[in-house]
């Protein structure tokens, strides 16, 4: 199975970018499964439904979450409407939607994707963990589901590394998002599961993480807000991460970033060739 993750699609040059080579992605590499976080999609802050539909009809399998999940405050109702959009699970009990969710891919295969949010430098939550440890023990691999998709939505590198040798074996990737900026420690751990500390985003990279750099900078220098933040609007780069999944055992077999448009330097996974 060919398995694509987009990092946290900011404001509309994200969203632009992406619908518009989505689907010929899809097409030209046989993508089986596509997860984009899309936390930021909405002028930097949250998702509506309206930008939701427009992922899913480009392509998107899945949407996932993080800290800004329910700026849109229509998010806290349409999101217990669609089983493909998901937020972090580790969110206090009673929060509207869920954090976890099983698809079917294009190939047939179960997918569970699972979405949590680190706690250093962040929202104190309940503890990730135990959090995803639970999720995986109620639908493991090979047993529950044919692929498991971990977004980690987290501040701290040592936090998310942390957890990918804490999920190592059981799942198929775990994938960080919320820094915006594409690591490149993306491989395949001892055990077999694909990992990223940080997919990056999709958006405008001449900009302070998606945003115009006016209002940012000025806060660092005079730390006296003049406006809001707002996103920059040049054109929007891919950035995610690639991986194809053993249909026998669940996990990782080949891995590698995917980088398109200006700004950064091109990627795309030596693995891939055209169907």
């Amino acid at each position: 199975m060919r398995l694509l993750f987009l990092g946290d699609i900011v404001g509309r040059p994200g969203r632009t970018v992406v619908c518009d080579a989505l689907p010929g992605l899809i097409k030209r590499y046989g993508l089986d499964f596509v997860v984009i976080n899309g936390e930021n999609s909405a002028g930097g802050f949250g998702i509506t439904e309206a930008i939701l539909n427009d992922l899913i009809d480009a392509g998107a399998d899945c949407v996932t979450l993080g800290n800004h999940s329910f700026d849109q405050k229509d998010a806290l109702v349409f999101i217990e409407r669609h089983d493909r959009l998901i937020r972090p699970l580790n969110y206090p009990k009673g929060t509207p939607g869920k954090g976890a969710t099983l698809l079917k891919a294009k190939s047939g295969a179960d997918v569970l994707v699972v979405n949590a949010m680190g706690r250093v430098f962040m929202t104190e939550l309940d503890c990730p963990f135990r959090a995803v440890d639970n999720e995986i023990t109620a639908c493991a691999l090979k047993h529950g589901a044919d692929a498991i998709l971990v977004d980690f939505h987290a501040e701290a590198t040592s936090e998310k590394q942390s957890m990918g040798i804490f999920l190592d074996g059981r799942v198929s990737v775990v994938v960080g998002t919320h820094t915006h900026t594409p690591t490149a420690d993306g491989r395949i751990l001892s055990s077999g599961t694909a990992y990223m500390s940080d997919a990056g985003m999709c958006g405008d990279y001449n900009s302070v993480l998606g945003m115009d750099s006016e209002e940012p900078l000025n806060r660092f220098l005079t730390r006296i807000p003049r406006g809001r933040y707002e996103p920059a609007t040049g054109p929007g780069t891919i950035s995610g991460f690639a991986v194809d999944i053993d249909d026998k055992t669940g996990l990782a077999v080949n891995a590698g970033p995917l980088r398109l448009g200006p700004h950064l330097e091109m990627a795309v996974p030596a693995f891939w060739s055209d169907t």
